[in-house]
């Protein structure tokens, strides 16, 4: 196996995805340092001072989650593990937390994560743990939103009506060293008395947020469950959308209008799709607001509603729009580190082509998440994932990793 010491070394594999396209015959990747620097054809003859590591399954880059709540371990909403005791925790147990979250993420195949939501600036710490085996990290810091608004316990509140506020919290996060910059243009499902379906923000106060990240080189992702919010966050210029479930009275549908506005302003969409059904709370277990909500948009059928909310995706690719997966994980029990599979698989399911669905979790997420990795190409960090199995044949081969390198180095496992 590869350690990441200098020496050129190589893996070859009989199937192998690019990041881009499935490669006919598969691959040999040869690697030197935490660089990729030769992919030829598997067959290809290797010098005799070069290891290869040969591998049973098929050869990506490893993936990338553009959506993590790494202070987060995926608890039920106000339990220890929750987003909600992030907010009053000690910095030690939160620390905790989030090397428990990364190790899990790794152990998944996933070799970069972007933390959407940390308190007090905690994931910031984080970064550069590369060379322990653990993913790479992309942080914002906590996210922005108003007095009680989505989220708000994680420290991040902004007064909309009160400029001078924006632009300390937008200072702080600049002088911090924050990777971008979320925030929260609509409520959200795990903060009793937000709007779910209005708009924290209005145009002005959100685009002087999003004026004052860019004037610092940082984008902007906007959480938008509802299109009041994501209307907002496209008027006021943010650069990529999450969530973008388009939740209005009566159901959950992305409106053609607001569609060819994303495309046109060149906007990233996360649908954050993908949960585990088995880690649902009970019906009768499930707090009083979220049954309310689901009461007001008509949803009756779990099942279905995810089901449609992976068809809409459908609607992005024929628009053009740039897709990236991440999970949400650590965010709540259905969405636990290290399951990012789960929100490719739902792209598959809602009708998207392997290959496209794979690559919103390696290229086109690493682009956007600005990292050198994503592909097996010359030049980029040898972050790379072996699974079990025809994963072109077989999506759900993904949640069965059975190597991992980040940087070139092996992830014990």
């Amino acid at each position: 196996m590869g350690r990441g010491m200098g020496a050129r070394w190589a893996v070859r594999a009989g199937r192998a995805f690019d990041g881009e396209r499935f490669l006919p015959g598969g691959a040999t990747v040869v690697v030197e340092g935490d660089r990729i620097v030769g992919v030829e054809p598997a067959a290809y003859a290797l010098p005799p001072d070069v290891p290869v590591t040969e591998a049973a399954g098929t050869l990506l880059p490893g993936l990338v989650d553009c959506h993590v709540h790494l202070v987060a371990s995926g608890a039920f909403p106000g339990t220890p593990g929750s987003l909600e005791w992030a907010g009053s925790a000690s910095p030690a147990a939160v620390d905790e937390v989030v090397t428990a979250s990364l190790t899990a993420q790794v152990a998944a195949g996933v070799t970069t994560v972007r933390d959407l939501g940390d308190v007090a600036y905690r994931v910031l710490a984080h970064r550069g743990r590369e060379t322990e085996g653990l993913p790479r990290v992309v942080a914002a810091g906590p996210p922005v939103t108003i007095p009680l608004g989505h989220c708000h316990f994680l420290g991040g509140e902004v007064d909309p009506d009160d400029p001078p506020t924006i632009a300390q919290a937008m200072t702080e996060r600049v002088e911090r060293g924050v990777d971008l910059v979320k925030v929260m243009s609509s409520g959200g499902f795990l903060t009793p008395g937000s709007d779910q379906l209005g708009a924290q923000f209005e145009v002005v106060p959100l685009r002087r947020i999003v004026d004052a990240a860019h004037a610092a080189g940082l984008r902007v992702v906007a959480h938008t469950h509802s299109v009041a919010g994501a209307e907002v966050a496209v008027a006021a210029g943010a650069d990529g959308l999450e969530h973008f479930t388009c939740l209005a009275e009566g159901g959950a549908a992305p409106p053609p209008a607001l569609l060819g506005r994303v495309a046109a302003a060149g906007m990233t969409v996360d649908p954050t799709l993908g949960n585990d059904p088995s880690r649902f709370p009970p019906v009768a277990e499930m707090p009083p607001h979220i049954l309310e909500m689901l009461e007001r948009l008509g949803i009756t059928d779990r099942d279905e509603h995810f089901a449609r909310a992976a068809r809409n995706t459908a609607r992005l690719r024929e628009h053009g729009i740039r897709v990236v997966s991440g999970l949400d994980a650590g965010a709540m029990p259905a969405k636990p580190h290290g399951h990012l599979w789960r929100a490719v698989a739902a792209l598959v399911d809602g009708g998207w082509p392997v290959a496209e669905a794979l690559a919103t979790a390696t290229s086109v997420a690493a682009d956007d998440c600005g990292v050198a990795a994503g592909r097996l190409a010359v030049g980029r960090l040898a972050d790379l994932l072996v699974v079990d199995g025809d994963l072109a044949a077989d999506i759900t081969v993904l949640a069965r990793p059975r190597a991992v390198w980040v940087g070139g180095v092996a992830v014990e496992r």
